[in-house]
């Protein structure tokens, strides 16, 4: 997503950026305290930044069908997972609301995304809870897939399940708003128009990925809902973060407020 200004392909009078690398939950705990003018952030943290944030049209990674799901080292019944002790990447991370509206009954272990199928595979935790490329890889690790939650999200509501977003300090004047929004959508769509530059780019970062791997992963979460989130994605974030609030998970009810 942010090939194109990072290695300054688009540019602008009115702003720079400087990058800042961390896992997601790191980055939803910082936007409670406002640290970034502009961040990614999971869906589920929003609530708990409202205040301090707008979400960006632009940047939203969206599971149409497939998302999270939970790993086990042998074929479990979803059914079982009541009372189970499963590795989570985050309090604040939209698949841990997700799981816990799926099963609101197990014990949630926290533990660092990418150590998630160490912490099955050693036995750790009864099952996990993968956000990332393991989406993929599971198989190969020797684990089995209990349920996506991506699928039964779609299953049951028809609708794509958001996973993270992009949001803008509210403090910022609407001019760099507005510049960061369009600087967001543009270096999208480069990246979708110079796929295998941006992929290159990408890799550096990929946690020695295989590359067609990598492709196919870029390909599931940086789309056209990627561009802009259009009227649908916004309707299910709504959706889940309503549903969080009725089932007690999310402490107040929030409206989301997305500037393009």
């Amino acid at each position: 997503m942010f090939y194109a200004l990072a290695t300054r392909k688009l540019r602008s009078s009115l702003v720079n950026f400087k990058h800042v690398l961390s896992d997601i939950e790191t980055l939803n705990q910082k936007a409670r305290e406002g640290e970034y003018e502009l961040t990614a952030i999971s869906y589920h943290a929003y609530p708990y930044v409202a205040d301090k944030y707008r979400l960006m049209a632009a940047g939203s990674s969206v599971g149409d069908g497939y998302g999270p799901m939970i790993i086990a080292t042998s074929s479990l019944d979803p059914a079982s997972l009541k009372g189970k002790r499963i590795a989570v990447p985050g309090k604040l991370t939209t698949a841990f609301l997700a799981l816990q509206l799926y099963q609101p009954d197990f014990v949630p272990v926290m533990t660092p995304f990418d150590k998630i199928p160490d912490a099955v595979s050693e036995k750790a935790v009864d099952a996990g809870l993968v956000i990332h490329e393991a989406q993929l890889t599971f198989a190969k690790g020797g684990f089995h897939k209990v349920v996506d939650l991506g699928a039964w999200w779609k299953q049951r509501h028809d609708l794509p399940l958001p996973l993270g977003a992009n949001a803008l300090l509210r403090s910022l004047s609407e001019p760099v708003q507005r510049e960061c929004c369009r600087l967001m959508r543009e270096s999208i769509q480069y990246a979708l128009d110079n796929r295998e530059q941006a992929l290159e780019y990408a890799m550096q970062f990929a946690r020695d990925m295989d590359p067609t791997l990598a492709d196919k992963f870029v390909g599931m979460y940086v789309n056209h809902d990627t561009v802009d989130a259009g009227e649908r994605v916004p309707q299910a974030a709504q959706l889940l973060l309503d549903e969080g609030y009725a089932a007690g998970l999310i402490p107040h009810k929030v409206e989301l407020d997305f500037i393009r």
